[in-house]
């Protein structure tokens, strides 16, 4: 005889008199069929199956056989229900499909929609090819903080939490850069960290207050190497995953899919060029972005191209919005920008050659950044200077600017060898690799509006 036990609802059949019945077992993402005949039976035949349900744990012990149309089944001798389904499950033929309902009983999809468990199975190997990838060029997995006094690493607002025990206020940290560059100071030339981020900033489409991440700091790298990399490990992982470096991509609202060609090399352009070349405008210095007059031309060219920016007006948020309105629409196919102005990058390396720019990389595709790279900057004191400017982009009211991190000054002043750094979304290439647009896809269990405000929001204003 051979048993089998299935996590999965069952699927009454069709019962062909009092003597015969077939269900489909679900599990593990297969089906099988049950015959359960009464003659085959060493229990009460009536008594079991008259309790048997849609959404029911069962466990069969019996023989395998076939139907009379040749369908492999499972004839079982004794039917025992493991756990019962309380609830009525939506039938297969009208399905599971409200998004809202899904997300928030994500267990129920997962049981409706295979589509759905497939779609994290291949989450799952996308992080286990980058992490593959990452071991076997040598560089070690570590673990860092996600409270810290300071919240450092990007431009972004963090949340705020309490520690009773010290009476201070913490903060999740929206990045682990500056932890892992400490490490590489420390000697350890090649660390990686996958893990989650935390940024108190709006849900949307390709957002989520907390999302995974990958970042890794290679000792003896520059740019060029990291845009290397990238192409390596994306074009191989869009391969590895798909089988083909061409990968099919529905933009949300679009009727027609895109096809996204991860063939390497990608394009490369270089950021303040290009927006000169698209506004027919000669930018000033880059090395004079940070100066008011810098800062009065980029908010008229944004006024003359009608590209919002809400205040603060800051230099860098102001070429922020350009590139994004500008730029970034280009990149449907991998793409990278480089070369981005100092006052938007702190933590990035001066260009070897070009005054008041940075080695800094971001890959786009679909418009939307995948990757974020750059030839780290070590020299302590010029890293003093830009976290300077940084907290005076914050007094201004910039929430997102970075704050003076003295303790990571002071680690650079022990050395840091010349270092390339690189982050990765891992959910929003998950998202590109199994053709969602929507971030919640591609996360078990994403935030949610509370129901009760919602409920709120839907009521009319009597006023």
């Amino acid at each position: 005889s051979s048993g089998i036990n299935a996590e999965w609802p069952l699927r009454p059949g069709r019962e062909s008199g009092a003597k015969l019945r077939f269900y489909d077992l679900r599990g593990e993402g297969v089906k099988i069929q049950v015959m359960a005949n009464a003659s085959m039976a060493e229990q009460d035949f009536e008594a079991i199956h008259s309790r048997v349900h849609r959404g029911d744990v069962i466990g069969c012990r019996g023989v395998p056989g076939k139907t009379k149309k040749g369908e492999l089944s499972i004839i079982p001798k004794e039917v025992e229900i493991l756990t019962p389904c309380l609830h009525m499950l939506p039938t297969l033929h009208y399905g599971f499909k409200d998004k809202e309902t899904r997300f928030r009983q994500r267990y129920l999809d997962l049981i409706m929609n295979e589509d759905v468990r497939q779609r994290f199975y291949t989450r799952a190997k996308v992080i286990n090819y980058v992490r593959k990838f990452l071991d076997s060029m040598g560089f070690l997995e570590v673990e860092t903080p996600m409270m810290n006094m300071i919240a450092g690493g990007a431009t972004a607002k963090p949340f705020v939490t309490h520690h009773n025990d010290l009476n201070m206020d913490l903060f999740m940290r929206v990045a682990p850069e500056l932890y892992l560059k400490m490490l590489v100071v420390g000697g350890l030339d090649r660390v990686y960290e996958i893990g989650k981020n935390f940024r108190n900033e709006g849900i949307d489409m390709t957002h989520n207050p907390e999302f995974t991440c990958m970042e890794f700091y290679m000792a003896y790298a520059d740019y060029n190497d990291l845009m290397d990399i990238t192409e390596e490990l994306v074009s191989g992982l869009a391969k590895s995953i798909t089988g083909s470096y061409k990968v099919e991509f529905t933009p949300m609202g679009a009727e027609e899919s895109v096809i996204i060609d991860f063939t390497p090399p990608f394009r490369r352009i270089k950021m303040i060029p290009e927006l000169e070349r698209i506004t027919g405008v000669k930018f000033p210095p880059a090395d004079t972005f940070h100066t008011e007059e810098a800062r009065q031309f980029l908010d008229e060219l944004c006024a003359k191209h009608e590209v919002e920016c809400s205040a603060p007006r800051t230099a860098s948020r102001l070429i922020d919005k350009m590139v994004g309105e500008m730029i970034e629409v280009q990149c449907m196919n991998p793409t990278f920008i480089i070369e981005h102005p100092q006052i938007m990058c702190p933590l990035a390396k001066y260009h070897r050659s070009e005054k008041g720019l940075t080695e800094r990389l971001e890959l786009f595709v679909a418009t939307k950044e995948i990757c974020n790279a750059y030839t780290e900057l070590n020299d302590p004191f010029v890293q003093r200077e830009q976290f300077e400017k940084q907290a005076v982009d914050k007094a201004a009211g910039d929430d997102e600017a970075q704050c003076i991190d003295e303790n990571y000054c002071v680690s650079l002043e022990y050395g840091l060898p010349p270092t390339g750094g690189f982050g990765m979304g891992i959910d929003r290439l998950v998202m590109f690799l199994t053709n969602t647009y929507n971030i919640k896809e591609v996360l078990l269990f994403p935030a949610m509006k509370p129901e009760e405000a919602k409920a709120e929001d839907a009521k009319p204003d009597e006023s």
